[in-house]
């Protein structure tokens, strides 16, 4: 013979008893040197510190940087386009006949320079 409950649990039962399985929160905190939330006991991912005393040097790189690189490379790629327009049109002057395939030449590679990388 084997072992059986009499009775089946029932959902409050069951659902008392599960009461305590639910996810916790983490400990989380504001760091008091960047303002940044962070784990409770733990090195600010941030800044580094920990206690007020810098535990690990973090390297940051900054975001106007960043966009400063970005700008610079944007610049650059419209002034090797605007240089092509220029030469297309100089071409285009000496040939004289002006086609199709001449037009799209020359308006490519101004849309193509002013379209952002990565968007």
């Amino acid at each position: 013979m084997a072992i059986v409950p009499q009775r089946r649990t029932s959902k409050t039962r069951k659902r008392l008893r599960r009461s305590h399985f639910k996810l916790e929160l983490p400990g989380m905190m504001v760091c008091p040197n960047c303002g940044e939330m962070k784990l409770a006991h733990t090195v600010c991912k941030e800044c580094g510190y920990y206690d007020g005393k810098l535990v690990k040097e973090i390297k940051v790189k900054k975001t106007a940087e960043k966009e400063e690189a970005a700008e610079t490379k944007a610049e650059a790629k419209t002034k090797t386009a605007r240089k092509e327009v220029k030469a297309l049109k100089d071409a285009k002057k000496g040939a004289g006949k002006v086609t199709k395939e001449t037009k799209s030449q020359v308006k490519s590679p101004i849309k193509a320079a002013k379209k952002p990388e990565g968007k």
